[in-house]
């Protein structure tokens, strides 16, 4: 059952024609009428002139302007990187004595990082990691001897871009309370890693079909997006 204040929002927006990300941030915003600081969120679908499983995208965005999310990063390192990783900002760093942890249930964290000679002894723990996307990837910059810049770009604001088997991608680029500007620039940064990422994949035509926008508690709208993804 809707509530009072669903009721009160746009109806049939999703019908309206698409429209820039311009014009369709402040009439997010305006929908925004509930009393937490809401997401801003992207819904893509993947051209289906492409066969389910020939496209596997899965990559990070850095959003400039930040996520508006407070991200509980944990590192895998050993002993002689640890204090570099402490003063980048993670919260959780360990060895293997952190390993058995993970291996036990013990997952207390959103974001994990580990070094390259850590990952051997990590990589047992696929069954228990993978399900919950919290396996360290090479890919995702998660997999690497650069702790800093990991846990720095972990902790500033990033975004995972993974389509799902049927060709769908949903990411979070900012908040309500975010300036028009500043959420022009994540959404931006993240048209520019579609870019990229379509020079990577064999497909035929467009990369994206349809795009949608809305907030957590909010209505869609169509969005339009540049010609060149």
């Amino acid at each position: 059952m809707s509530s009072k204040r669903y009721k009160k929002l746009p109806e049939k927006t999703k019908e309206l024609p698409s429209e820039m990300i311009e014009k369709l941030i402040p009439k997010i915003k305006e929908n925004c009428t509930s009393k937490f600081d809401e997401s801003l969120d992207l819904s893509l679908q993947i051209n289906n002139k492409q066969k389910k499983n020939e496209i596997n995208l899965r990559t990070v965005v850095n959003l400039p302007a930040g996520s508006g999310k407070k991200t509980k990063v944990a590192v895998i390192c050993e002993d002689s990187k640890s204090q570099v990783a402490k003063d980048a900002g993670a919260d959780i760093v360990g060895g293997e004595d952190f390993i058995e942890k993970i291996k036990s249930g013990e997952l207390n964290f959103e974001k994990l990082i580990c070094t390259p000679s850590m990952m051997i002894k990590l990589s047992k723990l696929g069954k228990v990691l993978g399900p919950k996307g919290l396996m360290p990837n090479p890919k995702l910059g998660t997999v690497t001897d650069d702790l800093k810049k990991a846990v720095l770009d972990a902790k500033s604001g990033q975004a995972e871009i993974k389509n799902d088997k049927d060709g769908n991608i949903g990411l979070s680029f900012g908040k309500k309370s975010f300036s028009n500007e500043k959420l022009i620039q994540n959404f931006n940064a993240i048209i520019d890693v579609l870019e990229r990422e379509k020079g990577n994949q064999t497909i035929k035509g467009d990369l994206v079909k349809s795009a949608f926008i809305t907030s957590t508690m909010g209505v869609s709208y169509r969005l339009k997006l540049p010609k060149s993804i």
